[in-house]
Parts: structure tokens; sequence; C-alpha cells
């Protein structure tokens, strides 16, 4: 397969709409639909849940965001520091993009006074269903390509070179939302009170298991961790990995 699309799906003047930036629309949508049905469910405040988002967004593209700068593209970015802004060309790191959620969700429980183990759990559920369109926005952009191969799943990236690889990203995709349908049935079969207690944690260990053995399909990212036996994603999912099994053991206030 030959993939040559543009990454610019269509002007508005000049102002150009990058397919990239569709999927993260599209991704956001879909998390706040999930955060719709589960607020219904359990009888929460919608009202509620479009503030949360609000602040969600803002967490999550901030976060995700400076970890790209700070631990990928360093270098450019000091040199072009106004494209730090241009998020919707590319460019967030799914680490940073969890750090920004919990820091978003602690905010806003404590602005409000809502116990926090309880919509961490449930926005993990949500924000779940984020990455895998955010992913097939990588693709449509041409990034974050896979290492050269001889299989039938080989892609050629012809805005990067004319070298099959492997379309690393649209493996994430499917595995992130396999996950989220795993995750979901989960929710749907367990009790609120057991969900609180598990749920973010095995969807943050599940991310970065399946972050970590990914980077083995990419091409590397980061120059600085080439010198190192393990990429610069997998560097930084280990200590997410161990994050979400402390979640799952660490006992928690669950009163909802």
């Amino acid at each position: 397969m030959h993939w040559n699309i543009n990454p610019i799906a269509f002007t508005l003047g000049p102002i150009q709409i990058h397919w990239y930036g569709i999927f993260f629309a599209l991704g956001l949508l879909s998390a706040f639909y999930v955060g719709e049905y589960i607020f219904k469910k359990e009888g929460k405040d919608v009202k509620l849940l479009e503030s949360y988002f609000l602040y969600l967004i803002i967490g999550i593209t901030i976060g995700a965001r400076l970890f790209h700068v700070f631990f990928y593209d360093f270098d450019y970015f000091m040199a072009h520091p106004l494209e730090i802004l241009q998020v919707y060309k590319g460019g967030l790191a799914s680490h940073g993009g969890v750090i920004g959620a919990i820091i978003a969700t602690w905010l806003f429980c404590k602005k409000h006074n809502l116990n926090f183990w309880w919509l961490f759990s449930r926005a993990a559920l949500g924000g779940l269903i984020l990455a895998p369109f955010i992913r097939i926005g990588n693709f449509f952009n041409s990034e974050i390509v896979g290492l050269p191969t001889k299989s039938a799943f080989g892609v050629v990236f012809e805005r990067v070179d004319n070298i099959p690889r492997h379309p690393v990203v649209l493996y994430e995709a499917f595995a992130y939302f396999l996950l989220f349908l795993i995750s979901f049935y989960l929710y749907k079969k367990l009790s609120p009170q057991k969900f609180t207690q598990i749920g973010a944690g095995v969807i943050i260990a599940g991310v970065f298991i399946i972050r970590f053995f990914l980077e083995y399909f990419k091409t590397p990212q980061s120059e600085f961790a080439n010198i190192l036996p393990f990429s610069m994603g997998q560097m930084l999912s280990f200590p997410f990995i161990l994050l979400g099994i402390i979640v799952i053991f660490y006992p928690k206030k669950i009163n909802n």
C-alpha cells in the first residue's frame, strides 16, 4: 500500500484544517459521549461533565504537547517556539496527556468537592477512546512511521521515503480500541465500587504496556534514546506501567 495523502483536509480562507485536528476532534466528541453515558447511568449531573470536559481538554492538550516538546523534539521547538502552539499539526505525547488529565481531574474534584477516584476511573475509560483517533491522525500525517518490513502489512509512506514500513500507528489504534472494549465490558460487569478501585489502573497499565511493546516496531523518535537500550517512549512508559499497578492496589475511599 502506498500512502501519500495531504495532511491538510481543506482550507477555509487563510485557515488550514488538518486531518489530525479532525480526528482529534472526533476522538474528543466520542470521549464526551462515553462520559455522558456514564454520568446518566450513574445518576450524575451531565452539566457537571461539560465543565469537567473543558478541564480535561486543556489539561490533556497542554500536558501532551509539553511532553512532546521536551522529550521528543526539544532542539527543534527551541528553534521554532511559535510552533509549540500548533497542536493541530500533530505532536502530542500520551505520557504527558495522562499527567495533564490527572492534574485536571484533581483540580476539578477539589473545586467541586467530588471523589477523585470515582471521577478519575471514569475519565480513564472515556479518554481511552480518544487514543485510537489520535493514532489515525498520526497516520494521516505520515508520522511516527514504523521500521522497514517485507510483510504484507507494509505501507510506503511516500512523504517519508519509498521503503515499505510497519504502519505501527494503526497497530496502536487497533490495540487501544480493543483495550477500550475490554475496559468498557469491565465497567458494565463490575460494581461501580469495584471499577472505581481498579478501572483507572487497568487502563493506564494496559495503554503503556501496549505502547512499550509496539515501540519495537517504530523508528527512533528521539536522538537521545539512540544510545540507550530502550526508546524514549519505552523509558517514559515504565513509570506509567508502575503507576497503573499501584493505582489498582492502592486503598481508596470509593464512595461516589
